[in-house]
């Protein structure tokens, strides 16, 4: 290996794996019960971490709801059980996908163009070792997702996030800039989660 590759700096991945616990982190649970309580089918989402028990793509997956989702990890033992999930389960393989990597490595010519957005874990892993190879910021990030979603569409944060409002770069003052920077409104709380609104109107989204 010359010089040159072994002083480039590794990807930022976590070395760990988040099992199902409702109790401890809802928000996939909660995220879900919001989706059936409007009603919400066939819709295409963007999802931001998984976990390993892919609670949210299972569960959008089944036949009453068939909505789309694209997730993103950066446990690799988490992507390793989507994989097995989708050698088992063909049919969730159909409405769920997920990529492995960095988010704030993120390319908008990828992206396709979502209904919903899940921001739960904004903060929580970006830090010097992101800034190490130019990966965006959190904020960044957030006005791209919101960029590639329809208008009407809607985007969700977790407020029981441990980083939303630690003192330093914290969830919620991303979200305030956000807001500050996106034609967004606020439409509130509902159960652990809180909801945005891009502003515009279509007749096949979401209506707060």
């Amino acid at each position: 290996m010359s010089a040159e590759l072994s002083e480039r700096p590794a990807l930022h991945y976590w070395d760990a794996f988040w099992d199902h616990r409702p109790a401890e982190c809802p928000c996939d649970q909660d995220f879900v019960h919001w989706l059936d309580d409007r009603e919400v089918r066939d819709s295409a989402i963007f999802h931001f971490g998984t976990g390993g028990h892919h609670h949210v793509g299972v569960e959008c997956a089944r036949p009453d709801r068939r909505n789309a989702v694209l997730g993103i990890t950066a446990a690799p033992q988490e992507h390793d059980t989507f994989v097995k999930l989708a050698i088992e389960r063909p049919d969730v393989l159909r409405h769920y996908n997920v990529s492995f990597g960095d988010i704030y490595l993120l390319n908008r010519r990828l992206l396709p163009v979502f209904d919903i957005v899940t921001l739960f874990h904004l903060c929580e892993f970006r830090g010097e070792k992101n800034d190490a190879y130019g990966a965006m910021t959190d904020l960044e990030v957030t006005n791209l997702l919101t960029d590639h979603l329809r208008p009407g569409g809607h985007v969700l944060f977790f407020p029981g996030s441990y980083a939303w409002d630690r003192a330093d770069n914290s969830a919620k003052d991303v979200v305030s800039a956000w807001a500050a920077e996106r034609d967004v409104e606020e439409i509130g709380r509902w159960r652990s989660l809180l909801v945005y609104r891009k502003r515009g109107s279509r007749t096949d989204l979401l209506q707060p």
